[in-house]
C-alpha cells in the first residue's frame, strides 16, 4: 500500500520541535550561536533520553529569537507535512518560546506564525491551526501569564490549549487555573497525559482539567475500566508511536497499544509528535502501522476521519477536511 499521497490529519506537533534540523543549524550560523553539541554527527538531533531530549530541544530553539525566525520556520515545518500528504495540522505553540509570554510581543510572533500559514495554504494546501501550550515544567504560575495569551489572541487560528514538558513535574490539577482562563476564552483543551506519567496521570487530565484530548494517553491501556470510560467519553487519543517506540516506551510497533485501544472503541488518531528528533514523517508512521497490525487504506481513512471530528477548526473547516478525506 503506498501511503504517500494519503490525505492526512495531524493533531499532535510541536512546532519547534518540527523544525528540520539543516533549518536550526542554518539560523544558528547566521546568528553566530554555537549549538553544534546538540547534533549528531550525520546532522540530526543528539540526545539521550527524554529528559535530555527536552534539554536539546530549548537548546534548539534558541536560535529562534524573532518573528521573522518563526515565519520560516512556520514555512519549513509546512512544506515538510505537506511533502507527506498532511492537509490539516494543529501544532502546539508556546509563547514561552515567542515572546516570553510579553503579549505585545506574543501578537507579533503570532502574526508572523499566520502570515506564512497563509501562504503555506496557497503553495501546499495544507491548513494550520495553533493549540497554545504551557512548558509543564516551567510552572503553574507561568502557566497562567502563557493562558492570557492565549486567552487574548483566541479566534480562527488559535483554537485549542494544552499541556506539554515534563510529565512527572507537577499534578494536572495544579494547572487548572489557566486551563479554565482559557476554556472562558472559548478555547477547546488538551493535556499531554500517559506518556511518561502512568494511567492515572490520564484519569487526572480528564477528571482535574475537562480536556477532550488526551495528548499521547497510550498508558490508559494498563487500566481496563479507564480505556472503557475513555471510550465511553469519547475522548480523543493523539497518539504518536513512533515517538514512542523512539523514546523505549515500547520495544516494537507490534507491542504499541494503538490497535488494542482502537480495537476495544478508543478513538485514536495518528501524528509525528518531534519528527525530526524520532526519525519519523506522517508516511513512515502509517507504512509501519500498516505492517504491525495489517491496516488497510479504508482504516487510515476512518482514523482520518476521526482525527478530522476532534479537530479544534471551525465547522467550515471541518467540512472542507472531510470532503478531501472522502474524495
Amino acid at each position: 500500500m503506498n501511503t504517500n499521497d494519503m490525505p492526512k490529519v495531524e493533531l499532535h506537533l510541536h512546532f519547534e520541535g518540527a523544525a528540520p534540523p539543516a533549518f536550526i543549524r542554518g539560523l544558528a550560523r547566521e546568528k553566530n550561536i554555537d549549538i553544534s553539541g546538540i547534533f549528531t554527527e550525520d546532522g540530526g538531533y543528539a540526545y539521550r533520553d527524554f529528559w535530555h531530549f527536552l534539554e536539546v530541544y530549548e537548546a534548539a530553539t534558541s536560535v529562534l529569537q524573532t518573528p521573522m525566525d518563526f515565519h520560516r520556520l512556520t514555512l519549513a515545518v509546512l512544506e515538510e507535512s505537506a511533502a507527506s500528504g498532511v492537509i490539516y495540522t494543529e501544532t502546539f505553540l508556546s509563547p514561552d518560546f515567542c515572546g516570553g509570554r510579553d503579549l505585545g510581543a506574543w501578537k507579533e510572533y503570532l502574526h508572523a506564525i499566520q502570515e506564512a500559514a497563509a501562504i503555506a495554504e496557497k503553495r501546499d494546501g495544507i491548513i494550520l491551526r495553533g493549540i497554545i501550550t504551557p512548558i509543564r515544567h516551567f510552572g503553574p504560575n507561568k502557566a497562567r501569564e502563557t493562558a492570557l495569551c492565549a486567552a487574548e489572541t483566541a479566534g480562527d487560528f488559535i483554537t485549542g490549549f494544552g499541556l506539554a514538558g515534563d510529565e512527572k513535574k507537577g499534578k494536572p490539577k495544579d494547572f487548572a487555573y489557566a486551563f479554565d482562563m482559557a476554556r472562558e476564552a472559548g478555547l477547546r483543551l488538551t493535556c499531554h497525559a500517559g506518556e511518561w506519567g502512568g494511567p492515572e496521570s490520564v484519569r487526572d487530565a480528564i477528571n482535574d482539567l475537562g480536556v477532550e484530548r488526551i495528548g499521547h494517553g497510550v498508558r490508559a491501556i494498563e487500566d481496563l475500566a479507564l480505556v472503557d470510560e475513555i471510550a465511553e467519553k469519547g475522548i480523543v487519543l493523539e497518539c504518536c508511536p513512533g515517538s514512542n517506540i523512539w523514546l523505549g516506551l515500547y520495544p516494537s510497533w507490534r507491542k504499541h497499544p494503538i490497535a488494542e485501544l482502537h480495537r476495544r472503541g478508543v478513538k485514536v488518531t495518528i501524528s509525528t509528535d518531534d519528527p525530526p528528533f524520532f526519525h519519523t514523517t506522517m508516511v513512515r508512521e502509517h507504512d509501519r502501522l500498516a505492517e504491525a497490525f495489517d491496516w488497510d487504506e479504508a482504516e487510515f481513512r476512518k482514523i482520518h476521519v476521526t482525527a478530522a471530528n476532534a479537530a479544534f477548526c471551525d465547522e467550515a473547516t471541518r467540512a472542507h477536511i472531510l470532503k478531501q478525506l472522502e474524495a
